[in-house]
């Protein structure tokens, strides 16, 4: 068996991570200047929690505003909660970094997306001993990455 590194998931590790310290500056100052988030996530995610009214009008993601009105946000190691305004109704929400499918910061055009893989790509990959997949071949069934050349930006 051969041991490959998991570059995917230590780069969602890393971005996750990345949120996690963004969210608790947030949490400790405020959002500066023109910060706001859009933050897109799983809602069948096991972990995450919201009003059943709104799992019922998004049974598959959501997208959520932090800007003008968002109260009670406390950052933890696996996720956040905070209570934002549904229609002048408060909703609390706990929203796991592994539910995350996007953040986006669109006064700096910073995102982050997050690819997920289905079950079945999850099964696919526990079966694959790894000796028939090479990289460089194309017909090899993996796509995990894209090998950019850097003289294509410079001047």
């Amino acid at each position: 068996m051969s041991r490959n590194i998991d570059y995917g998931n230590l780069m969602h590790r890393a971005m996750r991570s990345l949120i996690q310290e963004v969210l608790q500056d947030v949490a400790a100052h405020g959002l500066p200047g023109a910060h706001h988030f859009f933050i897109t996530f799983d809602t069948t995610h096991p972990q995450a929690k919201l009003a059943d009214w709104l799992r019922d009008r998004y049974p598959s993601e959501m997208t959520v505003v932090m800007q003008h009105w968002y109260d009670n946000l406390d950052v933890q190691d696996d996720g956040f909660s905070v209570s934002l305004n549904f229609g002048e109704n408060p909703e609390p929400l706990y929203i796991p970094y592994d539910a995350i499918k996007t953040f986006v910061d669109p006064s700096v055009e910073f995102g982050l997306r997050f690819e997920t893989h289905s079950r079945e790509d999850e099964e696919e990959d526990e079966d694959d001993d790894g000796d028939d997949d090479d990289p460089r071949d194309p017909s090899g069934g993996h796509k995990e990455a894209e090998v950019v050349r850097l003289d294509t930006f410079r001047k």
